[in-house]
C-alpha cells in the first residue's frame, strides 16, 4: 500500500483556483487506485473545491471548513499548516506532496516530498507583481527540500532546470487533465446579446496580454464590423481597460465582460465564434482544452507551453506582435472552413488529456521514490 498526504497550503489560501482545482481532482483518482490510500489533510480550509469533495468523499478529506475572513486569511494558513504538520508527522506516510510553496517546510518526517511546479511566472515576469511578493523566494526553498519535483509542461520543466539548475534526475513532467464543462440548457446569445463574439477568458493583467488582442481588434476595420470581443472572468473592466478602449476608439458594446458560473463560461465557449489565449506565458493552460472540448475554435500565442497543450489544433501567433494577432484573428473569423478544422483538430485533441492519465503517471513517481 503506497500511502499519500496533501498537504494543506493551496487549500487555506484559494477559495477557487487551478491549483486546488488539480490536487482535488489528483486526490480523487488516486484515492480509487489499488494499491492506495491517498489523502488530503487540510486542517483549516477555505476552498470550495476541497468543500465539495468532502461532501462527496468524506473519508478522503480531513479538515474543516471556515467561511473565508478578510484580513484573517494568513493566520488561518499559517494555523493550518501548524496543524498539518503535527498531524502529518505522526502518521505512517510515504509520500508527502506539496500543494504550495511554504517558506518552512509544513513537514519534517521521513516520508518522500514532492513538489508540483506549476510555473515560473514570477520569476520570469516580476514586474507583473507587487515589490515585497515573496512567491519566488519560498518557491525556491520548496524546491530545494523537495525529493522531486513534478512539473506541468516541458516548458515548466525547462525553466525550472534553466533558473534553479536543478538536475534532470529530479524533476518530471505530467500534464494536466480539465474538467468537462456543461452549458446546462443555457445560450450564449441569452448572456450576452446576438451579435458574433470572440472570447477571452480569465486574468487580463500583464503577461495576460489582453492590451495585445485590443489593440490588433482596434486595428481590423474588418473585425469590428462583424464582431467583438467578450471577457469572462476576471473582475469588471478596471478604469486603466476602459481609457484603453477610449485609447482606441472602441466602445462599451464593443468589448464586454461578464462573470458568473461555469455553466455561463460553457454557454459563452459554445456560442463563441473562437476563443483567444494572448497570453505570453503559461505553466499549462487549461482554458484553450475547455474551449476545444466545447467546440471552439483556438487562437493562440506560440510561446511557453501553449503549443504543447494545443499542438497542430490552434492558429498561432506571435504575442508581442500586434499585427501577428491581428491577422491570425481575422483568418479565423472569416473562415467557416478553417473554423471547421480547427474544431475536428481540437475533438481529436482534447482526447490525449485527462485526469486519469495525470494520476496514473503521478502514481508511478510516487512509487519509484518509495524503497
Amino acid at each position: 500500500m503506497t500511502n499519500i498526504v496533501f498537504d494543506s497550503q493551496i487549500f487555506s489560501l484559494q477559495q477557487f483556483g487551478g491549483i486546488s482545482r488539480y490536487v482535488c481532482a489528483l486526490a480523487e483518482k488516486l484515492s480509487v487506485t489499488p494499491g492506495v490510500d491517498a489523502q488530503i489533510l487540510a486542517p483549516l480550509y477555505v476552498n470550495q473545491y476541497l468543500r465539495e469533495l468532502k461532501d462527496r468523499r468524506p473519508d478522503l478529506v480531513r479538515g474543516v471548513y471556515l467561511h473565508p475572513i478578510p484580513k484573517l486569511g494568513q493566520l488561518v494558513s499559517s494555523v493550518s499548516n501548524l496543524l498539518f504538520s503535527r498531524a502529518a508527522n505522526d502518521a505512517q506516510t510515504d509520500i508527502v506532496h506539496e500543494t504550495y510553496y511554504s517558506g518552512a517546510p509544513t513537514y519534517r518526517g521521513k516520508a518522500a516530498r514532492v513538489l508540483t511546479v506549476y510555473d515560473l511566472i514570477h520569476e520570469k515576469f516580476p514586474q507583473s507583481f507587487l515589490p515585497g511578493d515573496q512567491i519566488a523566494k519560498n518557491r525556491a526553498l520548496a524546491i530545494e527540500r523537495a525529493d522531486h519535483i513534478i512539473c506541468i509542461s516541458e516548458s515548466t520543466r525547462r525553466d525550472l532546470v534553466e533558473i534553479y539548475h536543478v538536475p534532470d534526475v529530479k524533476v518530471s513532467v505530467t500534464y494536466l487533465g480539465y474538467d468537462a464543462l456543461f452549458a446546462s440548457g443555457l445560450v450564449a446569445s441569452d448572456l450576452v446579446g446576438p451579435k458574433p463574439y470572440l472570447l477571452y477568458v480569465g486574468s487580463r493583467h500583464g503577461y495576460k496580454n489582453f492590451d495585445g488582442v485590443v489593440e490588433a481588434f482596434a486595428a481590423s476595420s474588418v473585425l469590428r464590423a462583424n464582431t467583438r470581443i467578450v471577457c469572462f472572468g476576471g473582475g469588471a473592466l478596471t478604469g486603466a481597460e476602459r481609457a484603453l478602449l477610449v485609447r482606441h476608439q472602441l466602445s462599451a458594446d464593443e468589448v464586454v465582460q461578464i462573470g458568473g458560473s461555469d455553466e455561463r463560461l460553457a454557454a459563452l465557449y459554445e456560442g463563441a465564434s473562437a476563443f483567444v489565449y494572448p497570453s505570453k506565458y503559461e505553466g499549462f493552460g487549461i482554458p484553450p482544452l475547455e474551449a476545444m472540448s466545447l467546440g471552439c475554435p483556438v487562437i493562440c500565442s506560440n510561446t511557453s507551453s501553449i503549443p504543447e497543450v494545443v499542438g497542430s489544433a490552434g492558429e498561432y501567433f506571435d504575442p508581442s506582435d500586434v499585427q501577428s494577432i491581428r491577422r491570425a484573428l481575422e483568418r479565423v473569423l472569416e473562415s467557416k472552413s478553417r473554423r471547421a478544422e480547427l474544431i475536428d483538430l481540437g475533438n481529436a485533441r482534447v482526447s490525449l488529456f485527462s485526469w486519469d492519465r495525470c494520476a496514473a503517471e503521478t502514481l508511478d513517481i510516487y512509487r519509484k521514490l518509495v524503497p
